[in-house]
Formats: structure tokens, sequence, C-alpha cells
């Protein structure tokens, strides 16, 4: 989830997600090219799972992507 987006941005997509989808397992990352102190816990508590900064480190993302692989990445068909 880009962080700075037009019209919302992502941490409130996030809380809308998290709304409509609280527990199934959908994991939402944090992208974001602002990394000031406190950005991390502003995603964290918006209901995103982790947050990577920009640049994007390959190493860094394989890392999260292996620590969120084998969980559901998508709602159920019956959930949308």
């Amino acid at each position: 989830m880009d962080v700075r987006m037009p019209e919302m941005d992502g941490l409130e997509a996030t809380q809308i997600i998290r709304r409509r989808w609280p527990k199934n397992g959908l994991m939402v990352i944090a992208i974001t090219a602002y990394a000031l102190e406190g950005d991390r816990e502003k995603c964290l508590d918006a209901g995103m799972d982790d947050y990577i900064s920009k640049p994007v480190k390959l190493d860094e993302l394989a890392g999260v992507l292996n620590r969120f692989g084998n969980q559901k990445t998508a709602p159920d068909d019956e959930d949308v």
C-alpha cells in the first residue's frame, strides 16, 4: 500500500480495508518514501502489517514477503 496517494491516502484506505475484512488474513504492507520518525507507527496503528521505505531494497522486500508468505493474502470471494 502506497502511503501517499491522491484522493485517499494509504492510512485511510487501510482503515477501510480493516473495517471490511478485520481478521481474514489480508496483509497490508506500507511502502513509502516518507520515512520520518513515527511514520512506521502511524502505518501499524492504521492496521498495516509491516512497513518498507523507498527506495525498496530487494532483500528487505523478500524478507517481508517471506514472513507473510504462508498467510492468506486476499479475501474469499464470499467476503467481497
